[in-house]
């Protein structure tokens, strides 16, 4: 009896070993898909790489012998630029600390490529300083805030970003007049927030933490009640800054209708007729570069003028135009096409360990990089070729606005450290695992106090840099216009 007792017990555990392996179905392996079962923990894997990078090792700066001067630095990333322009840029670098930061995005990258990094790679922005956060325009003319500026955009160390973001708040704080406790405060806040918002990511389901911290939700998360009036002014210049408006300031009625630009040198000029054609004609394969539900859109719109306007602080000198559209009722609709050079990360990252991209389009790259990292973006981003020079298109002026964080009430540097911090997280979680970045930053502020320190000492490397260059204005040695 206990025999039979015990085949019948056996046939029942093959019965249900045998249900389970064919329940399951087996199914191939797909390409682009997460494997099933999951293999080893992505949190694992980030907390390991402490042994080999301590978080502590992030206070780390190097500057070593064959660093580039500020003025080779500022001179060697004008190459290609248009060259009467180059004067303006450099101005415009030599205004203030932070300024300089803002145009030597490639000098950075060569001192952040000898600093300890963890090799985990994510579409960056390249460019994250403080300025490079605001809102715009989304589809249904709601207002979002995000990163802005993606010129600089490639596949790297997420640490670049986060560096060069909290090293932009010490300086900006100095501008706003924050003593240096502050200041150290505002850039330990901003990685505090991002290690927080990763960790926050990490533990969601993939599709939310897709779409998380909506906008109305960010000052909360972050704890930045007392930018809610700042944001609030900013929010309402942002709704006023359209299209509509800017054509009304920048273009004249023509006898025979519709409408053209109007001088306002050196920002905004009218080129000459082969110009203009050849960017208008540049939209043609522009319009291919969009989804094919945009094409009805811009089919509603007539191209009456293109002009060419100065755009930034790094910017300045690459060739970048405004293209008028009027629809059936005269109303504006204006394009930026905007020159799209290689990323000045490029050079860099091969120090870091990490491979050049290989780029059959710049303003592709732009455009791509910019939608991984946003979570709505542009319903009419593009790029095209003008004159075998690589362009991207988009908006301009979409309910555009900023928050100078230079020009902040000293204690309230730290919330808008958080917020960035918080949208930076995000931006990197789009192309990064953030269960591998979470387990990495960890629970403690081990990682915050470290990168802080690193962005204090860089803030201190950056205004030695902008007094070289101040030094080389006023001796000649390098052309610059002031106040443009």
């Amino acid at each position: 009896m206990t025999g039979a007792g015990g085949d019948v017990a056996d046939a029942v555990a093959d019965t249900a070993a045998d249900t389970v392996e064919r329940g399951a179905r087996r199914l191939p392996r797909v390409s682009g898909f997460a494997q099933w079962p999951r293999q080893g923990s992505p949190k694992d894997e980030g907390k390991a790489l402490r042994t080999s990078v301590p978080r502590s090792a992030h206070r780390a700066l190097d500057v070593d012998a064959t660093r580039p001067d500020a003025v080779r630095a500022v001179t060697e990333s004008n190459a290609g630029r248009i060259p009467e322009l180059t004067p303006i840029r450099v101005g415009r670098m030599a205004a203030t600390p932070f300024a300089f930061l803002r145009g030597s995005a490639g000098l950075m990258a060569y001192d952040l490529a000898r600093t300890p990094m963890t090799r985990i790679g994510t579409q960056i922005c390249g460019d994250a300083h403080a300025a490079n956060f605001g809102l715009y325009g989304d589809p249904r003319g709601d207002l979002v805030i995000d990163l802005n500026d993606f010129d600089e955009t490639v596949h790297g160390p997420w640490e670049w970003d986060l560096k060069r973001l909290a090293a932009s708040l010490v300086l900006a704080g100095r501008e706003a007049g924050a003593d240096e406790d502050t200041c150290r405060a505002a850039a330990q806040d901003t990685v505090g927030a991002y290690r927080r918002t990763m960790r926050l990511l990490a533990k969601l389901p993939v599709l939310d933490a897709w779409n998380a911290i909506a906008d109305e939700e960010l000052v909360s998360h972050t704890d930045a009640h007392d930018l809610l009036g700042t944001l609030q002014r900013v929010s309402q210049k942002a709704r006023a800054n359209t299209s509509g408006r800017f054509a009304a300031k920048s273009t004249e009625a023509v006898e025979d209708g519709g409408r053209r630009f109007v001088d306002a040198a050196p920002v905004l000029r009218r080129v000459p007729d082969e110009e203009a054609h050849a960017v208008a004609a540049s939209l043609e394969s522009y319009i291919h570069t969009l989804s094919e539900d945009r094409h009805p859109l811009l089919a509603r719109h007539a191209v009456h003028d293109v002009a060419f306007r100065v755009v930034g602080t790094g910017s300045v000198g690459t060739r970048s135009y405004v293209v008028l559209l009027l629809d059936h009722r005269e109303q504006p609709l204006v394009l930026q096409v905007k020159e799209a050079r290689p990323s000045a990360l490029v050079p860099h990252l091969a120090t870091a360990g990490f491979e050049a991209p290989a780029v059959e389009h710049e303003g592709r790259r732009v455009v791509l990089g910019q939608k991984r990292m946003q979570v709505v973006s542009d319903i009419l981003l593009g790029w095209t070729t003008v004159d075998g020079r690589p362009f991207q298109v988009r908006q301009f002026r979409n309910r555009k606005g900023s928050v100078d964080p230079a020009a902040l009430a000293a204690d309230h540097v730290d919330d808008y450290g958080r917020m960035t911090g918080a949208l930076l997280a995000r931006a990197h979680s789009h192309s990064a695992d953030p269960r591998l970045i979470a387990g990495y930053c960890g629970k403690n502020e081990e990682l915050d106090e470290a990168i802080a320190a690193f962005a204090v000492a860089y803030a201190d490397r950056t205004e030695a840099d902008h007094a070289e260059l101040v030094t080389a204005v006023r001796a000649g040695r390098i052309p610059a216009e002031s106040g443009v």
